[in-house]
């Protein structure tokens, strides 16, 4: 008998992880920017953690709100695409049926096995097959509005909660360079996280995440 393993991937975890990434590093630099804006000017350290709070709280719920509008768009877009595929299946089942064959065998099967396969899978779901061979929608890859909104508000708040305890740890009049130090720091960690929840590279998300997220904010100055 032979023995299979299950292999693992990621792609299930694109989506929210996507958001995760966005949410938790526009968090730490976002929060960072404001309290080093604040501590510039500010000789106490109130104002400088409650700026950092506000920032924080502010910022997550724009994340939050942004995210579910923009993927909410995405599945206004796929719903309408699998409402139009649903009327055609019932208005031209046989056109649908050899836009499969013709799908199937332009990824190599031949005209005989791409027909065969079309039928059996109509005959299983069709909508499905149509949403996933001709539409490019599957379970892995639709969009879900409330779960990016979530991993993206989430993700902010606990990136942006990172500066601020820097802010309420750190010496008031060296906030602006130890900001900046442990912004990197968190960015480094950031991208090794997203890297080991994303099955690929270290390096290269720590790579990307740190240089392009830092110079995105302008080194963290305004």
């Amino acid at each position: 008998m032979i023995m299979y393993n299950k292999e693992k991937h990621y792609i299930n975890r694109s989506a929210w992880l996507r958001a995760a990434v966005l949410g938790a590093n526009d968090g730490i630099l976002s929060t960072a920017s404001i309290i080093i804006g604040v501590a510039a000017a500010s000789t106490t350290r109130e104002p400088v953690l409650l700026a950092g709070v506000a920032g924080l709280v502010a910022g997550a719920l724009s994340m939050a709100a942004g995210e579910y509008v923009s993927v909410s768009s995405q599945t206004d877009i796929e719903q309408a695409d699998l409402e139009r595929e649903k009327q055609e299946l019932i208005d031209m089942p046989e056109q649908e049926l050899m836009e499969l064959v013709k799908i199937y065998e332009e990824r190599g099967l031949n005209p005989k096995t791409a027909l065969e396969v079309a039928k059996q899978l109509t005959a299983h779901d069709a909508l499905g097959a149509h949403a996933r061979d001709e539409l490019g929608i599957s379970e892995q890859t639709e969009a879900k509005p409330l779960q990016a909104a979530l991993s993206s508000g989430i993700a902010f708040t606990v990136g942006g909660f990172l500066p601020v305890v820097v802010a309420y740890m750190a010496p008031l009049n060296f906030m602006e360079y130890v900001q900046y130090a442990f912004a990197i720091i968190f960015l480094i960690f950031l991208g090794i996280v997203a890297a080991r929840a994303g099955g690929s590279s270290v390096l290269k998300a720590i790579f990307r995440v740190t240089l392009w997220g830092y110079t995105s904010h302008g080194g963290l100055r305004h």
